[in-house]
């Protein structure tokens, strides 16, 4: 019983790890790029993962308010940021 929390609190940290990232990597672009990229605004997309990272702070990633805001993360690095990292260059 005890790994198996273990291994959940390392996943739990791992997630909110890679979520701060994205909340900071999606800050660091300018908006227009965004528009650019054809995909939501830049206050879209901080709100969104904002949220995911509360959401995964104060309900873990298990459960399907957790799974969703881990997906959304997921969406942002592969789709997102890929297409602002291609406007911008």
């Amino acid at each position: 019983m005890h790994l198996t929390a273990s291994i959940t609190n390392v996943i739990l940290l791992a997630a909110l790890v890679i979520q701060v990232w994205a909340l900071v990597d999606a800050a660091t672009h300018p908006a227009g790029a965004y528009l650019a990229a054809g995909k939501l605004t830049k206050p879209a997309w901080l709100s969104i993962l904002g949220v995911a990272l509360v959401v995964v702070l104060l309900s873990g990633w298990f459960g399907s308010l957790g799974l969703a805001a881990v997906i959304a993360t997921i969406v942002y690095f592969v789709d997102v940021r890929p297409a602002l990292r291609r406007v911008r260059r």
